[in-house]
């Protein structure tokens, strides 16, 4: 039988989706920007399918996590 609600990875994807179409609204210089947070937000959705039962917090977790990344790369290798 198969399930009547979405899951945390299909709601992570789905809300990956919707920052990809608002990004049309932004200025042409902020679009890359996020089409980027986009990518960061399904990067991690199978980790967020264990850990998180809302898709919004698995999406934002994600994006943290990635930004953390890089923020600690540019330290590493100025």
């Amino acid at each position: 039988m198969g399930r009547s609600f979405e899951s945390v990875r299909q709601g992570t994807k789905a809300t990956a989706e919707r920052w990809r179409r608002a990004r049309r609204a932004l200025r042409a210089e902020d679009q890359p920007y996020a089409e980027r947070l986009a990518e960061m937000a399904t990067r991690h959705s199978g980790a967020g399918f264990y850990a998180f039962d809302d898709p919004l917090e698995s999406a934002l977790f994600s994006v943290l996590i990635e930004i953390l990344k890089e923020i600690e790369k540019r330290h590493v290798d100025p």
